[in-house]
């Protein structure tokens, strides 16, 4: 399978490809994108997801929208540069990588008002997401331990980022050390990522993994047939409280009430600091479509509407711990938040 994210060429002539996840694991067709349009289009319909291929996304992005305006000497360079960051900023309210990445994007602008360095600042960001999955899962690998059934829910792995993923990197770096272990992954509803995409990449790496409806896992909890919730997460606010996909939160809850240790990974990007708490996380709302049919068949009856939250969010007191490229954060508190990240 092709990594979800290659720029290909110099500033002044190449192009993003991204790897259009909504049409695995069927087919495997790569967009080449040449403007902002198209890379606005990819984040906003899903051909690239996961909150930090989002962000690295986003940064190629940049480079394709000032190139495109043609802005000649350095003052009308970062002119352009704010309305392209600030057009990206808005395609997806909730992953906050999206915001941090375009932010960073801005600020090597403004210092360096010159193509190359946007196109090198947007490598350094890519380069950087596959570091920090690397060391999430070298610091959360030694919390699977052998024989475990473990659940995870939606996609975190290498189809999310530009590396081996959060909540799945965890899972990896396991199975590197010869950990050995199974995979109960939540369908996940309604756009199917855990079927379609978590369990395509676990299958490829060889690590045994069957796919269970989005309302199995709580009673598969409550049976003591799973051992272990390793997630990732689009947003966590200072208290550790965690926006991911919608379904998480039933997850979390089951987990709690039967004794299930629930962890949530992602590197230091994807926490906003400045929110206190998970109230404060916007969550967006998604084209009531997506639940009304699937694969361009309508499921419901004609004149029924939808709602199609894209996210819910896990109270942080609910999790043993947060896997982060800095280490493990348990007991998830605004104290060890800070202590960790600040």
């Amino acid at each position: 399978m092709r990594p979800p994210i290659a720029w290909v060429g110099e500033a002044a002539d190449g192009h993003l490809e991204l790897l259009d996840q909504t049409l695995l694991p069927a087919q495997e067709v790569v967009l080449e994108l040449r403007d902002i349009g198209g890379v606005i289009d990819a984040i906003q319909r899903l051909a690239v997801r996961g909150a930090p291929a989002i962000g690295v996304a986003a940064g190629y992005g940049v480079v394709l929208g000032v190139r495109h305006a043609g802005a000649c000497d350095p003052a009308e360079l970062i002119r352009t540069l704010g309305a392209v960051c600030d057009e990206l900023g808005a395609a997806r309210p909730t992953a906050v990588n999206l915001q941090w990445a375009v932010q960073r994007m801005r600020e090597r602008g403004k210092r360096e008002p010159d193509l190359a360095a946007l196109l090198d600042e947007a490598h350094a960001i890519h380069q950087q997401d596959a570091a920090l999955c690397l060391q999430i899962g070298a610091h959360g690998a030694a919390l699977v331990r052998d024989g475990m059934t473990v659940l995870t829910h939606c996609n975190a792995g290498r189809l999310a980022t530009a590396g081996d993923g959060t909540a799945l990197a965890v899972l990896y770096a396991a199975w590197a050390t010869g950990t050995r272990f199974r995979v109960l992954a939540d369908e996940t509803r309604p756009l199917l990522q855990g079927a379609r995409l978590t369990a395509l990449e676990l299958h490829d790496a060889g690590i045994p993994v069957e796919v269970i409806a989005d309302s199995a896992a709580a009673g598969l909890i409550a049976r003591g047939a799973v051992d272990l919730v390793i997630t990732g997460a689009d947003r966590i606010a200072r208290n550790g409280d965690a926006a991911n996909k919608v379904g998480t939160y039933a997850v979390a809850l089951a987990a709690a009430a039967h004794g299930v240790p629930m962890y949530i990974a992602a590197p230091f990007s994807t926490f906003d600091l400045e929110l206190d708490d998970g109230s404060a996380i916007p969550i967006e709302d998604r084209d009531p479509d997506e639940v009304l049919g699937f694969g361009g068949m309508r499921i419901a009856p004609p004149g029924v509407g939808a709602r199609n939250p894209a996210f819910d969010i896990t109270p942080g007191r609910l999790l043993a711990g947060l896997i982060t490229d800095r280490g493990v954060i348990a007991p998830v508190d605004e104290e060890g938040v800070v202590r960790m990240l600040g």
